[in-house]
């Protein structure tokens, strides 16, 4: 079976990247050397996995689809470098990938429609070493969006507060077939080491982020005071924003990544009531 024959399955988010030069040059931006641990996420027809094989990797190829995962099981049968898993992505956490998995790589063409929730799924603990990951233009905006813009956002704490994240490659919709609407950007996302926060301060910050954002055009106050999920005594809030420096009448989208972790740090939360269903 020819995969280049494999018309996309928009079910699945399906465009296929063609231009090899683009093709050559993601797959160097990903800086991986011989005897690396790579997952890539969606090989499709093979447009970065055929470069990928020629690096002396130790490749694993999540496929979704169930035609493209048992082409890949058959081209790959005999060869013991590479390993097929024939899943969903977003239910596969690393460490059944891999007996290390902050010693992966991740890389992938990645379907708009999973894009944030793939992002987030791919930074829980425990983190790749290094996620490279092209994704509609827009997105990648607001995941390296500067605090103050329209743009910043949810997404864009929740992945800069635990890792460093660059555009390395802008890609035209010309790139594919079928053409999308929207072209793309690859980011080179590396989780910080050690990690900035435990697992119950990222805890803290998930809720904090997902509450200041839902009402971000309120100021941090407010929001803090009577956000139900938050819901902290007047005076704990005036304090934490006192500590921390920042006006009262500030607005979620004022504070940078490095500013909500240090939030999510206070031992305010341990001493204000909590939700049961927190």
């Amino acid at each position: 079976m020819d995969p280049k024959r494999l018309p996309p399955k928009r079910s699945l988010g399906q465009n296929f990247l063609v231009d090899p030069n683009i093709q050559r040059r993601i797959v160097e931006a990903a800086e991986l050397r011989e005897g690396d641990e790579v997952v890539e996420v969606g090989p499709g027809r093979g447009a970065l996995t055929r470069h990928l094989t020629e690096l002396g990797l130790r490749l694993t190829l999540v496929e979704l689809d169930d035609v493209l995962a048992r082409h890949w099981e058959e081209r790959f049968s005999g060869d013991s470098s590479v390993t097929v898993v024939h899943g969903d992505i977003l239910a596969l956490p690393l460490s059944e990938l891999s007996r290390d998995p902050t010693s992966l790589h991740v890389v992938g063409n990645i379907p708009y429609n999973i894009t944030a929730p793939l992002l987030f799924h791919l930074l829980a603990p425990p983190r790749p070493q290094r996620i490279l990951v092209m994704v509609q233009r827009e997105v990648a905006e607001r995941v390296v969006a500067p605090p103050g813009g329209k743009t910043y956002g949810a997404l864009s704490v929740g992945v800069r507060s635990v890792a460093k994240v660059e555009r390395v490659l802008e890609v035209p919709r010309g790139a594919f077939r079928p053409r999308p609407k929207v072209d793309s950007t690859v980011l080179r996302i590396t989780p910080r080491r050690p990690s900035p926060l435990d697992p119950s301060e990222e805890a803290e910050l998930r809720r904090l982020v997902r509450a200041v954002f839902q009402w971000r055009r309120k100021q941090l106050r407010k929001i803090l005071r009577d956000h139900p999920e938050l819901s902290l005594p007047p005076a704990d809030v005036e304090a934490l924003l006192c500590e921390e420096g920042i006006p009262p009448t500030d607005r979620p989208e004022s504070l940078s990544p490095e500013a909500f972790v240090r939030l999510s740090r206070s031992p305010v939360w341990n001493a204000s009531p909590q939700d049961p269903d927190r």
